[in-house]
């Protein structure tokens, strides 16, 4: 038996203060949602801007992702991702192909899924987009904290200006086409390279922005790569870790908290994943919210990294 017991088990060891009246936000994996989820109801401050209109149902609201982050973004699975939404949210980046047609309707290819019966013309979804991204401008320019959560390197790509998207053309919307669009599984110089680009772009309009970052548990459940899923996951798992390592050693502002060392440790002993080896049971993410708490909102002792490093990718 180990000591202290599996669920009490508290890795993190870098502190800061979350006073009631930051505003927090979210953005990230599958994993992501989860923290969203329970932060929102935790008696922090849930900072989404972009929320359900007067009137929606829960049900509703959900399905078509209100408050599942902090805006209707989706799933971020890539840092590159993330880095080119801020892009996109600033005016910096209008991709070639952001619109897919899906059943005779159409959908966000940046976020196929955030209306799960799309939309009836181009139009409406350039309408939603241009004020998505308003929304979006807000959760960089507004949070106090910003906590993402780094789930995948392997992405699809656009050939023509470098656009990634969060599912393969032809899964959620459009048609697959070779001449279109090409795999990439981001290298880990790569991701060290596109998280630190993110972290200094948030800093140019937040400056005060607090980051947490984190490491979704989450197995991936297929690859592209030719060879069995569990070794591409370790590959992503372990590259999406080192970044976030780098960049809590490069800037002040960054804490990195173990979520992914909490679900996956020996210590749990396989208890916190379902029967599908994929999925987080309830009872392990509730031990990480359990130390994320009691790390950030109820302990009140700042400590310094007196190792800041300029970063030098």
């Amino acid at each position: 038996m180990t000591t202290p017991p599996p669920g009490q088990v508290d890795p993190a060891t870098k502190y800061a203060r979350i006073l009631p009246s930051h505003k927090v936000a979210t953005m990230g994996s599958c994993f992501a949602q989860h923290l969203a989820k329970h932060i929102s109801t935790s008696g922090l401050n849930y900072y989404a801007p972009e929320s359900a209109p007067l009137g929606m149902s829960e049900l509703v609201a959900t399905q078509k992702n209100y408050g599942v982050f902090s805006a209707r973004y989706g799933n971020i699975y890539t840092v590159r991702q993330a880095v080119q939404l801020f892009e996109r949210a600033f005016g910096n980046f209008s991709p070639i192909d952001g619109i897919w047609e899906r059943n005779g309707r159409f959908v966000d290819a940046f976020r196929p899924q955030v209306e799960p019966e799309g939309y009836g013309s181009v139009a409406a979804v350039r309408d939603d987009t241009v004020s998505h991204l308003n929304y979006v401008r807000n959760v960089f320019t507004k949070a106090d904290w910003f906590i993402f959560t780094l789930g995948l390197t392997e992405a699809w790509r656009s050939r023509q200006d470098g656009a990634v998207y969060p599912t393969a053309p032809g899964v959620a919307g459009g048609e697959f086409d070779s001449s279109k669009y090409e795999f990439i599984n981001f290298s880990c110089e790569e991701v060290q390279a596109d998280l630190c680009l993110l972290i200094e772009k948030i800093q140019s309009v937040n400056p005060d922005v607090q980051i947490l970052l984190t490491v979704s548990p989450v197995p991936l459940i297929a690859t592209y790569e030719n060879r069995h899923v569990w070794v591409s996951t370790t590959y992503s798992k372990a590259a999406l870790r080192v970044a976030a390592d780098v960049a809590e050693r490069c800037y002040r502002s960054v804490i990195y908290f173990p979520s992914y060392e909490i679900i996956t440790s020996p210590a749990a002993g396989g208890r916190y994943y379902a029967d599908d080896l994929r999925q987080v049971t309830e009872i392990g993410v509730k031990h990480v919210m359990r130390v994320l708490l009691n790390t950030f909102f109820r302990i009140k002792v700042i400590l310094f990294q007196p190792w800041i490093l300029p970063c030098r990718l």
